[in-house]
């Protein structure tokens, strides 16, 4: 006589109660949590694969209001025509996919484009997330200061300010922007141009930090071009720039977007670089070493950066007091910016 089929689990329970442990670890092992060992979880995992068992993720994290995910919110309020393909956004965004998933976390991204002062209220209130980074902080300093000091879980890559009430982690922007001042004026430059809107924080801050080089240096003329960050509109602001006034002979632009659209406008001006005008960019993405010649630039390490912030905000979901951190810049000198012979 044949003996019935052992019953199928349908249920945590059920699975439980055939592994000999209690719920808790079954839906800890089924989500690879760290605390389970690598036996208990293989274990578990071929019990559940044999009852063709698959954990609800969403019943889940709706029964411990977790949803095991991690925003990157792009506030976009000064530049709304900036795009995710940004060569700086796609370097921090992959390095942020990175360190995230190998937390154990979902990344969920958003492109935003603020139409009132509540967007990140919104966002934060709707549950979507156990925690935020946001990516820049535009011309939201208010909105992110109001948000930080009533929730924890929020991190930003963004300039740092004293009296900022949102934890910061970036470069140290004035020392960057001093560091770019400095190279050109080193190479004799006398004439130079800074390329950047000084209205985004981190702009403002390497603007500042040139300022301070020029003013060590007595006799250097400076001007200042607020160009928009896409990569069209930098380069038609570079373009008519060029046609009214005497082309500098040293160029600190705030980006290496900003820079890379300047270097074609130059070549288009009948200007070479760098012979007659030294460039110098800022943030070191992959494409800075192979534009033509390849570009010098401020080298944010944002790899560890995205390490940091990711560090830090979990830091903070976990209760921990954390401070904002500014790393410090490092001038990655290439064709650019070449001493002339």
């Amino acid at each position: 006589m044949s003996s019935a089929p052992a019953p199928r689990a349908s249920n945590l329970a059920d699975l439980a109660r055939l592994a000999g442990v209690s719920v808790s670890t079954v839906s800890r092992a089924l989500a690879n949590h760290p605390a389970i060992s690598e036996r208990t979880r293989r274990r578990i995992a071929e019990l559940a694969r044999a009852h063709d068992f698959q954990l609800n993720a969403t019943a889940r994290n709706l029964r411990l209001g977790k949803t095991h995910a991690i925003a990157v919110l792009l506030p976009l309020g000064h530049e709304r025509s900036q795009h995710l393909y940004d060569p700086f956004f796609l370097t921090l965004l992959g390095h942020l996919a990175d360190v995230i998933a190998n937390h154990g976390y979902d990344l969920l991204l958003s492109r935003v484009l603020p139409e009132d002062d509540r967007w990140l209220d919104a966002f934060i209130d709707s549950g979507r997330a156990d925690g935020v980074i946001v990516v820049g902080q535009s011309d939201q300093i208010a909105t992110l200061n109001r948000v930080g000091a009533r929730y924890r879980n929020m991190v930003v890559w963004g300039a740092y300010a004293p009296g900022n009430t949102h934890l910061t982690i970036g470069s140290d922007n004035v020392e960057g922007g001093r560091l770019a001042g400095r190279h050109l004026i080193g190479l004799g430059r006398r004439r130079l141009l800074f390329l950047g809107n000084p209205e985004v924080p981190e702009f403002g801050a390497r603007y500042k930090g040139f300022l301070e080089a020029v003013a060590e240096a007595p006799g250097v003329a400076h001007d200042l071009l607020p160009a928009h960050l896409t990569a069209e509109g930098s380069y038609a602001h570079a373009r008519a720039w060029l046609t009214e006034h005497v082309a500098p002979d040293g160029i600190c632009a705030a980006s290496d977007i900003l820079a890379m659209s300047t270097l074609r406008a130059l070549s288009e001006s009948g200007l070479s670089v760098p012979e007659d005008v030294a460039v110098v960019g800022y943030d070191d993405v992959p494409l800075a070493s192979h534009t033509t010649p390849p570009l010098t630039t401020v080298k944010q390490d944002l790899e560890t950066g995205a390490a940091a912030l990711c560090d830090m905000l979990l830091a903070r979901m976990r209760g921990e007091e954390v401070a904002s951190v500014q790393m410090p810049p490092r001038l990655v000198v290439r064709g650019s910016s070449m001493a002339r012979d």
